[in-house]
């Protein structure tokens, strides 16, 4: 549920510093990448190792270690986060980050960090309700900061109220919320397509196409970010498989088809952003082609989206029409001749919308006529835009 979200946790001098090391557990268990910032009080409670073994990546203390690349690591992490947390937060941290106070690596980090940040404190009954605590927290959140309050019970010193550090499972669920508050595909499976397929013509050169794949790990990702289950076929692409997919790799169209026929069955959504190739070699060599001429013949391959459309029932289908001419024209045509739901068409020669770029220009053309003008996006907007549009139908 979090595969390529990345948490940093900062964790400040408490008892409760033992619970911060479940929610490491937790977050690695849930896909994210953590990097854990200690204070040197922390340190009196847990060990740098003990997190450093959870989060599987460098704990950071020292504001001042020397590094063996240049890294300005404060920076860096703060760039890196989609959040901040701060667990356990004690009432001198907590002054500390209302008040612009950067002393340490940790608050010095979360000085320069503008991606989202929660509070999660933890500190004696009497500290947590002073004047002065509630002050810091009510500043805190005038700014959006996010907190996850405490509960009340018996305290370490013995004390009964409120300033146990909320539990771990709460804190990981709240920041899940915090990076993925869509999650309206959960229970789903989608089938995804992604990439270029290839044909063979000898035993050195294949035909194939520009598709990098991009459109369709974005719209993996948006699938995963919002719950689903994804299935994600894929051909050449010139960007990473998301992390948390179901991966399928295959190289010819005929592979993609038997592939998305075979997962169809469990899927409640098919999206077909791959590019597989409509027709192969009629006849392959098994060594190279040496001639000064050549003429090849072609037959048609099968037609993954008619086949799928076929025997939809009540799954949802979208297909994609990328096209040089006659846009609208012929990607209508294709939605009714492929049985799809939805059809992406885009002008694959418009600026912004080309096979490698990292943005798209797309009509979104539903079965009953319904168009929606994407104007030029990133891919990333575009695969949120698609979802919205197959859970409106």
């Amino acid at each position: 549920m979090l595969y390529g979200k990345s948490v940093v946790l900062g964790v400040s001098g408490g008892i409760a510093c033992y619970k911060a090391c479940e929610i490491v557990s937790r977050l690695k268990k849930a896909g994210a990448d953590v990097d854990v910032i200690m204070t040197e009080h922390a340190r009196e409670f847990v060990t740098p190792l003990t997190f450093q073994t959870l989060a599987k990546s460098a704990v950071v203390v020292d504001e001042f270690a020397p590094v063996k690349d240049y890294d300005v690591k404060h920076i860096s992490l703060a760039k890196k986060a989609d959040i901040f947390v701060v667990a356990p937060a004690t009432a001198n941290v907590i002054a500390k980050l209302a008040n612009g106070i950067a002393d340490d690596m940790l608050t010095t980090t979360y000085l320069a960090c503008n991606a989202q940040k929660l509070i999660c404190p933890a500190m004696n009954v009497n500290m947590y309700e002073d004047e002065t605590t509630s002050k810091n927290m009510a500043e805190l959140r005038r700014r959006g900061v996010k907190f996850c309050e405490p509960t009340e019970g018996l305290l370490a010193c013995g004390d009964i109220g409120k300033g146990r550090l909320a539990e771990p499972s709460d804190i990981v669920s709240t920041i899940t919320e915090m990076l993925t508050p869509v999650q309206d595909l959960d229970g789903k499976t989608v089938l995804v397509t992604a990439g270029g397929t290839e044909e063979s013509l000898d035993a050195v050169r294949v035909l194939t196409n520009r598709s990098s794949g991009k459109m369709g790990a974005c719209i993996a990702e948006a699938c995963l970010e919002r719950g689903a289950r994804v299935v994600f076929v894929h051909g050449n692409m010139t960007v990473g498989i998301p992390k948390g997919v179901f991966e399928i790799s295959v190289r010819t169209t005929q592979q993609m088809y038997e592939a998305c026929n075979r997962e169809f069955g469990a899927a409640d959504i098919a999206v077909l952003a791959g590019a597989p190739a409509d027709y192969r070699p009629k006849q392959t060599f098994s060594q190279k082609i040496k001639s000064d001429t050549l003429t090849v013949e072609f037959e048609k391959n099968p037609d993954i989206a008619m086949s799928l459309g076929s025997k939809k029932g009540d799954k949802k289908l979208v297909i994609f029409a990328a096209e040089t001419e006659n846009l609208i024209q012929n990607a209508i045509g294709k939605l009714a001749k492929k049985n799809a739901d939805l059809v992406v068409a885009n002008d694959v020669t418009a600026e912004g919308a080309g096979f490698d770029c990292d943005t798209n220009v797309a009509t979104l053309i539903a079965a009953d006529g319904d168009r929606t003008e994407s104007g030029k996006v990133s891919k990333r907007k575009l695969a949120d835009m698609i979802i919205d549009r197959v859970l409106a139908l």
